[in-house]
């Protein structure tokens, strides 16, 4: 017997809409700014002048698009304590979030999580990589799956 394990969030959610309900288009993506990985220095939380301006981009494509919303995926690398860098990981999630909430997005359209140094993009020694906020986008219905 195969056993399948998903690992990934947005398959979870379309896999219970496809059994539940469908979602109106889960490619609205129209307008949205294709950047959606911004990296971060050796213990910064803060996003430079460059990635504020593409986030505010962000903003304005998700209060064009009152139906999406917009997760923001913490991570470090693994440098520290693990529960540093999930500190960390956090810090920077919630500074995306408040950038998204100034630039007038609901606070009900933003999901957060940090992962720390668990899910690194490369290898774990390629420290400057790992240290990033993603942004994955989601419709209401696959937020509300979640």
């Amino acid at each position: 017997m195969t056993v399948l394990v998903l690992d990934n969030p947005e398959m979870l959610a379309r896999a219970a809409l496809l059994s539940g309900v469908m979602a109106d288009s889960l490619g609205t993506e129209a307008g949205r700014p294709h950047r959606t990985r911004f990296h971060y220095g050796f213990n910064k939380h803060v996003p430079d002048a460059g990635d504020a301006a593409i986030m505010r981009q962000h903003a304005a494509y998700l209060k064009n698009h009152p139906g999406v919303r917009v997760r923001i995926h913490g991570h470090t690398d693994n440098f520290g304590s693990p529960e540093y860098n999930r500190f960390l990981a956090r810090l920077r999630a919630n500074a995306v979030a408040r950038l998204l909430i100034q630039e007038g997005v609901p606070q009900s359209a933003i999901l957060m999580t940090t992962w720390g140094a668990e899910r690194p993009l490369t290898r774990p020694e390629d420290h400057a990589a790992n240290r990033r906020v993603e942004l994955e986008y989601l419709t209401v219905d696959m937020a509300q799956a979640l």
